[in-house]
């Protein structure tokens, strides 16, 4: 039997004399024909016929013209809505994470609009302004990586572009014309997106490919210190959308989370460790304890 989404929670704890702990935690969904591990919010509630809100809710399968069971966000006009984690994630010390994802857009409406938010933020789970605001305008504490099919005169360079937002402001710190790339959002296209932030180093990197390969150099990144940004080391992860008088079917096809810097190659396969098997290991002498938990909870 497939599986459509994994959580993994793992803790590591180094013997040295005194006992230390460090959380690890990896959310793989594969399809979304089970959505009971998310929060669903606003017009994502309605579009999944969710008969309730957060952990263990009933929410309907959408499967999108080629078959894929999708988390659709919106998929019609004056829309916001979002899907969080059900309960806050540990960053490591630093806030790092890593995240990949596939994504896309269809069934425009009136040109198509506004595009999809990769969100992590610690307020609560959510959503946040229509159209341009993309379902993430107004959430504070937080970071938002936006892919964006609408121009907005002042928050936006064009209507085909990537952007790294915070603290709830659709006005970008940095953006990606994608048509630099011969990427179009509303052509139809699956595109994989990898999102890493090395708190180490504070830097953010974006990379989108329309290949599922993962780009060698981030094509989009910035400088940012994210624990004085969210002003916490938990945080919920998920999605947002927004549309206005123009809009589209924004779906998002698999996703990978590591609340740590472990960048991942393919979603819930190669690259980026996971979280030990239990385990007892020697290293250098040093014992040192795996121990994880998983829920896995089958389709529909």
């Amino acid at each position: 039997m497939k599986l459509s989404s994994v959580i993994k929670t793992g803790m590591l704890g180094l013997c040295l004399g005194s006992f230390g702990q460090a959380f690890a935690t990896t959310i793989v969904f594969t399809d979304f024909s089970d959505l009971s591990p998310l929060q669903i919010n606003g017009a994502t509630q309605g579009i999944h016929s969710c008969a309730a809100s957060g952990a263990g809710s009933t929410c309907s399968t959408v499967t999108d013209f080629d078959g894929n069971k999708v988390l659709r966000l919106t998929n019609n006009l004056s829309q916001s809505g979002s899907a969080f984690s059900t309960s806050a994630i540990s960053l490591d010390a630093n806030a790092s994470f890593s995240s990949a994802f596939r994504f896309r857009f269809t069934d425009q409406q009136n040109g198509g609009a506004d595009g999809i938010v990769f969100t992590v933020q610690t307020v609560s789970n959510t959503t946040g302004g229509s159209g341009g605001g993309i379902g993430y305008q107004g959430l504070p504490k937080s970071v938002g990586i936006e892919f964006d099919n609408w121009f907005n005169s002042g928050s936006d360079i064009n209507a085909n572009h990537v952007g790294i937002d915070l603290g709830g402001s659709v006005n970008s710190v940095a953006s990606l014309d994608l048509g630099t790339l011969g990427y179009t959002l509303d052509s139809g296209t699956t595109f994989t997106s990898w999102v890493d932030y090395n708190g180490a180093t504070d830097l953010l990197e974006v990379r989108i490919s329309s290949t599922g390969v993962r780009p060698v150099a981030a094509q989009l990144s910035y400088t940012v210190d994210l624990v004085s940004v969210l002003g916490s080391t938990n945080a919920f992860v998920g999605f947002t959308s927004g549309t206005g008088a123009a809009g589209a079917d924004h779906d998002i096809l698999a996703w990978q989370f590591n609340s740590t810097f472990d960048p991942i190659d393919d979603i819930g396969g190669g690259g980026g460790s996971t979280v030990p098997e239990p385990a007892t290991l020697a290293i250098l002498g040093i014992g040192l304890l795996g121990l994880a938990s998983t829920r896995r909870r089958a389709p529909r």
